[in-house]
């Protein structure tokens, strides 16, 4: 029994059972995958980075428990986490991430030396992400780049290189995680402001909706742009639009800036994601 209460520890160190977290850090790099594959990314680099993001967002999460095992104990939502209760030691959570991290690294080095050398600023972001909370007064945007940073790793897998286009898809990424990652704030602000921890709800203040609401707009804007200049099929427009809907359904969630409701609202997030990843794949399936 001991053992077994070990595992679900470690478990929940890496947020296996939340996975909205993988969703949300593999629908963008579905993106890149699908565009720098042009609809036919080959089975091998899509298995590497789908277990790469699974393995990434996981050793990330014990990081990030690392980092803030001093707070979470003092934040409603955080408290139980394995590292606040003593359930894990800061040395097996440093374990547990050094070693889902080098499995990843494995699996990049399948990939070519050039994707090996990109994947070393994608760790480095990974690890100092945590730490921008400190100091850093939108710490979501970071994470957008964290979250997204796998868009130009799939450009230089597939092509070589990270055109232009590639740099739009992450920065529609930083929007989007701004736009999530506020709602999922705002569930902890209070909080956040008793223990000194920096966050976009607590730097928007009560335009945080507003904010929200206008990154959801940006990043809308960037995806539908991207698909004009490479000219996607007609599906991706159904999906795009599935996508323009939620945002009403966002709106109407966290207006009222109630916990429960703003942490439904970014939950919600992986539905976003998938109608316009469903909406690329259609594209290059159909168009």
């Amino acid at each position: 029994m001991q053992l077994l209460a070990k595992w679900h520890a470690y478990y929940r160190l890496t947020r296996l059972d939340k996975p909205v977290g993988i969703w949300l850090l593999l629908w963008p790099t579905l993106w890149g995958l699908l565009i720098a594959g042009r609809g036919s990314p080959p089975p091998w680099v899509v298995t590497v980075f789908v277990l790469g993001t699974i393995l990434m967002r996981s050793a990330g999460c014990a990081l990030n428990d690392i980092a803030d095992r001093h707070w979470d104990g003092a934040v409603a939502r955080t408290k139980l986490r394995p590292l606040a209760t003593g359930e894990i030691s800061v040395k097996e959570a440093y374990s547990v991430a050094i070693g889902l991290a080098l499995l990843a690294f494995l699996l990049v080095c399948t990939l070519g030396w050039q994707v090996v050398v990109w994947s070393v600023p994608a760790l480095f972001l990974a690890v100092s992400y945590p730490y921008t909370k400190r100091f850093f007064a939108i710490p979501q945007a970071y994470l957008g780049i964290a979250f997204g940073f796998g868009i130009p790793m799939t450009f230089v897998a597939l092509q070589g290189e990270v055109p232009a286009i590639a740099w739009w898809l992450l920065l529609a990424n930083v929007f989007w995680s701004v736009a999530y990652d506020t709602a999922y704030a705002m569930v902890d602000r209070a909080d956040d402001l008793r223990i000194g921890i920096r966050s976009s709800a607590i730097t928007f203040g009560r335009f945080d909706v507003l904010a929200i609401m206008l990154c959801f707009i940006a990043m809308m804007l960037i995806v539908a742009w991207v698909a004009h200049d490479i000219a996607l099929a007609w599906p991706f427009w159904l999906g795009w639009v599935a996508a323009a809907v939620q945002l009403f359904r966002q709106y109407a969630l966290i207006r009222h800036r109630q916990p429960q409701a703003c942490f439904k609202a970014f939950l919600e997030n992986i539905w976003i994601g998938a109608a316009l990843t469903a909406g690329m794949a259609a594209a290059y399936c159909l168009g």
